[in-house]
């Protein structure tokens, strides 16, 4: 599992410390796309120009969307969570929206969910929340059907409520069903009310229609028009928007990698552009990889040739040479002890993203190198010290399964995978060790109503210590270059405790930075069970200690956890002084692997702000290791007193470097979007939480990534 990232947040907008130097969303545009099916909306969903069509996008695809017309810039990033939901967050600017010079920054969320898949006579039928819980500016609900006629035509038609019905408007159909239909609530009546989910606004009030059709005239060009329902109503009152007809026209061309770029015109008087860079997390740049090949299986010569004693294999030139093996693979043998006809080895895998990997590889070195009357080999999986899980492979199965074409799966079918708890195999090879790094960095600031973005560039200097297993001393330090994140000016108009939003003054108070500086020891109580205490400077804001303890047995896929923080707030400059303020935090959590790549998360507990309450977190993971997920807190914090926004919610993603490059790396590309970042619900940044730790050597995520046993 790749760690998420720190987030700097101030009042109104936020900061993203990305794993890896490099902007996500540039690296989306570069990669390799995926098709556009179907033709994306100026809203980034699936759609003709503004209006919907009821086709989803393909299960997974991930769509950023850029588009400009009639004065808005509309920053769009949908995805296609399951075969029936669609869900996307906006990030537009409205120009001369509040009047002249006036630029309106909105942020908002949209749903869709197929009801109806398309077959035979019948259409395809969706319904659809369009800016639920934002500021209300795109506020609108719909219900729309298409259908295809062959593979050049599709016919959309749709009903739509709210903002999709300021234009031939008339009294809801579905005031036949009950008059709570017939009253359209007016939405947030001032910042403090954005962010919640205005129900009583759904399928309500004036309803009106809309359609377009979509014509393919071969497999790079086609033809949108639509009749829409949208009037434009603030924006021909405040900026200046003309609407002469609601027709819409656009013309699309889609390039062979699948990005797409269209130009359109809006209600007869304004012109536009789009560009979609869909792609796939379960299709990488680079499918097959480009680490080198593994070496293959060889009968095995006799123990004198591969330079083992003759009567021990613990303090032989053989061990030293199966160590350098080891090590050319990207894999630290850090132990080694054979009982018979069992070899046992401790090893830690530095180099590859999928964990089967390493086990084939150290499997073959150990077929190739281990004296012949040794059969079974047993593969203890260790991270930050502590051994996980035991993985027990039979010589005899590798030799006969390397060319199987099932050989995958017919292995992972024979291998034992268990519990590492109280393993016996001494860490004499790998401790005590240090490390130390220097790589360039990159820190943007997203959402600032003064600034919508800024970044700083500079180098983070690393170092670590590990004496013996399981303990790590550890610090980084970053010094920006250059950057513009000390222009922050906002300050923050919260009414709780800033534990926070002053984020902004540790940006612009701040030159040389310790971004964490800690002593860290991991440890296994008993079995089924690990445990973590750090104490330090865990994070840009706050130091103090944390402690950690986690059930999660190896073929089990529920986790429990719970977590104990004391901390005070660090000083603005980000070295080595507190502030006042204190305070205790802790946290209950469950995880639960749902299957087929769907990870739930539940923490309830108290939080920075000395709140109560849960935070609920829903992610969707890819055999490759690409995530995106979303989640959002309450607490009791009221609606009102927590500002902007109303409660904490977000989205993040994550993306593997091999992923991007097809080297082998277990680094990543993550990053946390959330559309406003305030007090309520904070939570404690911890390195190294035992979960993402750990989870990697479990028994369902060995399986959904054994493929690459033998790569």
């Amino acid at each position: 599992m790749l760690p998420l990232p720190k987030v700097v947040e101030t009042n109104g907008h936020m900061a993203v410390h990305f794993k890896h130097p490099v902007i996500a969303c540039s690296i989306i545009a570069l990669c390799s796309a995926a098709s556009a099916e179907p033709p994306i909306s100026t809203y980034g969903t699936p759609g003709l120009i503004d209006m919907p069509v009821a086709t989803p996008l393909e299960d997974g695809l991930l769509v950023p969307t850029l588009s400009y017309g009639g004065g808005t810039l509309k920053n769009t990033l949908s995805f296609q969570i399951a075969p029936r939901v669609t869900g996307t967050f906006r990030y537009s600017s409205i120009t001369d929206y509040d009047g002249p010079g006036k630029t309106r920054y909105d942020r908002s969320f949209d749903i869709n969910v197929l009801l109806m898949e398309e077959s035979g006579v019948w259409p395809a039928i969706s319904a659809g929340l369009r800016d639920f819980g934002g500021t209300g500016i795109y506020s609108s609900e719909y219900l729309v059907a298409t259908k295809h006629f062959g593979d050049k035509l599709a016919v959309t038609g749709g009903l739509g409520w709210g903002r999709l019905a300021t234009h031939g408007a008339f009294d809801n159909p579905l005031s036949v069903i009950s008059d709570y239909f017939d009253t359209r609530g007016s939405g947030p009546s001032s910042i403090n009310e954005v962010g919640r989910l205005e129900a009583d606004q759904w399928f309500r009030g004036d309803a009106a229609l809309f359609g377009g059709v979509e014509y393919r005239f071969n497999d790079r060009f086609s033809l949108r028009a639509e009749y829409s329902s949208d009037a434009y109503v603030k924006e021909s009152g405040s900026a200046g928007f003309v609407q002469n007809t609601p027709i819409n026209v656009a013309l699309s061309y889609q390039a062979k990698n699948g990005a797409n770029i269209s130009a359109y015109a809006l209600h007869g008087a304004e012109l536009g552009v789009m560009a979609t860079f869909p792609l796939h997390p379960e299709r990488p740049k680079v499918p097959s990889g480009r680490e080198a090949a593994p070496v293959p299986i060889m009968a095995t010569p006799q123990r004198s040739d591969l330079g083992w004693d003759s009567s021990s294999t613990s303090t032989s030139s053989g061990e030293t040479a199966l160590a350098a093996a080891f090590a050319a693979e990207g894999l630290v043998l850090e132990g080694l002890t054979v009982s018979g006809d069992v070899a046992t080895v401790r090893m830690s895998n530095q180099r590859f993203g999928a964990l089967p990997q390493a086990l084939g590889r150290a499997s073959r070195l150990l077929a190739n190198m281990m004296p012949a009357e040794v059969g079974t080999f047993r593969l203890v999986v260790t991270e930050k010290g502590m051994p996980i899980s035991t993985t027990t492979i039979k010589r005899r199965d590798l030799v006969a399964l390397e060319h199987d074409l099932d050989g995958s799966w017919r292995m992972f079918a024979r291998a034992d995978i268990a519990d590492a708890v109280g393993t016996t195999v001494p860490a004499s090879r790998a401790y005590p060790k240090m490390s130390f790094g220097l790589k360039p960095y990159i820190q943007p600031s997203l959402f600032d109503p003064d600034s919508p973005l800024r970044a700083d560039l500079g180098v983070e200097a690393t170092a670590a210590y590990t004496p013996f297993s399981g303990v790590i001393l550890s610090g980084a330090v970053r010094q920006p270059v250059v950057g513009n994140l000390d222009s922050i000016t906002r300050l923050s108009n919260s009414k709780i405790r800033h534990v926070r939003s002053d984020s902004g003054l540790y940006a612009t108070q701040a030159d040389t930075e310790i971004k964490h500086l800690t002593a860290e020891y991991f440890f296994r109580p008993g079995r089924n069970l690990y445990g973590r205490l750090t104490a330090g400077y865990l994070e840009t804001m706050y130091g103090g200690v944390s402690g950690e303890l986690l059930w999660y047995p190896t073929d089990s896929r529920l986790a429990l956890g719970a977590e104990v923080n004391y901390v005070k707030q660090r000083d603005f400059d980000q070295l080595f002084g507190f502030q006042e303020y204190e305070v205790a935090t802790g946290h209950l959590s469950a995880y639960y692997d749902f299957g087929g790549g769907y990870l739930g998360q539940i923490d309830a507990g108290r939080y920075l702000a000395k709140d109560w309450g849960a935070t609920l977190s829903l992610d969707r993971e890819f055999d490759n290791g690409f995530k995106i997920g979303a989640y959002f807190t309450i607490t009791d914090i009221p609606f009102n007193d927590f500002g902007e926004g109303s409660f904490d919610k977000g989205v993040r993603l994550t993306i593997p470097v091999n992923w991007l490059t097809g080297e082998p790396s277990k680094e990543g590309v993550s990053m946390t979007i959330q559309p406003v970042t305030r007090d309520g619900g904070a939570r404690l940044f911890v390195r190294n939480r035992l979960y993402g730790v750990t989870r990697d050597a479990h028994t369902s995520e060995l399986e959904d990534r054994w493929g690459r046993f033998w790569r």
